[in-house]
């Protein structure tokens, strides 16, 4: 007997039903379980960001025009971050928005984000395609796994078999994400508008049509009539063909119901932007479907030349990345406990500044970690855990990392989703090994 899996991934390959429409058939996700509500939007930033520059470690007098004489950031231009050593660069100021509190710089305000240097993980590779790859899936290095770890965090909390069910994960971009990627097909798009069938609201209707009323009825109409009646009874796929009819008028309906015109609340504005745009998109999809994961992604971090400073190609960047989170900040404020937005990057840049105003491949780099219930503040950057040497550490031209990226996630995984022990293992492999045996690297860092 062929499972629904098998045939779902069957009908992907029957083109009568458009670009758009094959880009979603059968790709189910699930609805959200009633006793955990937790969601997340990780955001890639593809190309290797220079961390030293992000957040700047300022009590170390390595940091300097010596090293980085085009690209230096002079102390006053820097963010003040509280703790009497590190600074964020300049272009990130919405983010302050999310990170002041009294506590930490004594400007009122969420006390929300962490700010997360020195991540990376053992015998980095500096090879974009391949580091995205070890990111994504959770497991550097071990061709043998082929699903992304975010696709297990959905799989191992959610019944991915169940046709009934509605969005889990999404990928928002041109391409779905490898974190996304597994068994079951998950949703892929760019805007949910372009989810569906090609032609106006009426016809649309019609071409879907309704599922029978009961199997055997024979009242059904359009597709779903068709998959989700006994068309094909007696047939290979005649036992799953309802319960896919079932599961694809879900999935459409959906989305169809979630577009439409969509404003944002609190005051968000989103970056006039393909990112802004994508954000905003994340925004109204956690708000109007079940979905629990989201994937989006911005180019542009490989900076091996004109780099700039306060100014520049890395600061254009920035600008778009903090602008696009605070408005998710303004305007996800009514489920903000319940979220948990994270960045991310393939490896940070060397150190020392290359001849082209640039920096090239390098290990460690920073990352970004906000929701209601992330305790904001600087981590692995100030007096007692940046020690001296630590720019040059590796190969006497790269940062050395002090946090293995699986920690930051697996401590998301546990403490905002609520993974058990053994969850947590299959999440992300052989974890708790990891922590037992691989030294501080893997300790969680208490930032929820």
């Amino acid at each position: 007997m062929k499972s629904r899996r098998d045939f779902l991934k069957s009908t992907l390959a029957w083109g009568a039903f458009g670009g758009s429409f094959l880009n979603t058939v059968g790709r189910q996700a699930l609805a959200a379980d009633p006793n955990n509500n937790k969601k997340m939007i990780f955001i890639f930033q593809r190309g290797g960001n220079d961390g030293i520059n992000t957040v700047i470690p300022r009590g170390d007098s390595a940091y300097s025009t010596a090293l980085r004489p085009s690209i230096f950031i002079p102390p006053a231009s820097g963010l003040d971050l509280g703790n009497g050593f590190a600074q964020l660069h300049p272009a990130l100021a919405p983010l302050m928005e999310i990170y002041n509190s009294t506590a930490l710089t004594g400007v009122a305000g969420l006390g929300n984000l962490a700010v997360i240097h020195r991540v990376g993980y053992a015998s980095q590779s500096r090879s974009h395609f391949d580091s995205q790859d070890y990111w994504e899936k959770g497991v550097p290095r071990d061709p043998t796994v082929k699903d992304g770890m975010f696709y297990r965090q959905i799989a191992e909390c959610l019944d991915l078999e169940d046709p009934t069910n509605g969005f889990a994960g999404v990928s928002l971009g041109s391409a779905g994400f490898i974190g996304l990627k597994g068994d079951t097909p998950l949703p892929n798009f760019t805007q949910s508008s372009q989810f569906g069938f090609n032609g106006n609201t009426a016809q649309n209707a019609k071409f879907l049509g309704g599922t029978e009323s009961a199997p055997g009825a024979g009242d059904g109409t359009g597709i779903l009539g068709m998959y989700g009646g006994n068309v094909l009874a007696g047939t290979t796929y005649g036992p799953v063909t309802h319960a896919t009819g079932q599961a694809l008028g879900t999935t459409l309906l959906t989305l169809q119901g979630a577009s439409g015109t969509y404003t944002p609340e609190n005051g968000a504005v989103y970056p006039n932007t393909t990112l802004g745009g994508r954000l905003r998109e994340a925004a109204m999809l956690l708000k109007r479907t079940p979905v629990r994961i989201i994937g989006v992604d911005i180019g542009g971090w490989d900076t091996h030349t004109g780099q700039g400073a306060a100014t520049g190609s890395q600061a254009n960047r920035f600008a778009d990345l903090s602008g696009g989170i605070q408005a998710l900040s303004r305007d996800l404020q009514g489920q903000w406990d319940d979220v948990v937005i994270a960045t991310m990057t393939e490896f940070g840049r060397t150190s020392a500044e290359n001849g082209s105003g640039g920096t090239d491949h390098a290990e460690a780099s920073a990352m970004f970690v906000c929701g209601g219930g992330v305790t904001g503040g600087v981590y692995n950057c100030d007096s007692t855990t940046w020690e001296p040497g630590a720019m040059t550490a590796v190969s006497n031209r790269y940062l050395s990392r002090r946090t293995d990226f699986r920690a930051v996630f697996g401590e998301i995984f546990k403490r905002h989703f609520g993974d058990s022990d053994a969850q947590l293992d299959t999440v992300i492999p052989d974890f708790s090994n990891l922590q037992a045996s691989g030294g501080s690297t893997y300790d969680f860092l208490n930032i929820l």
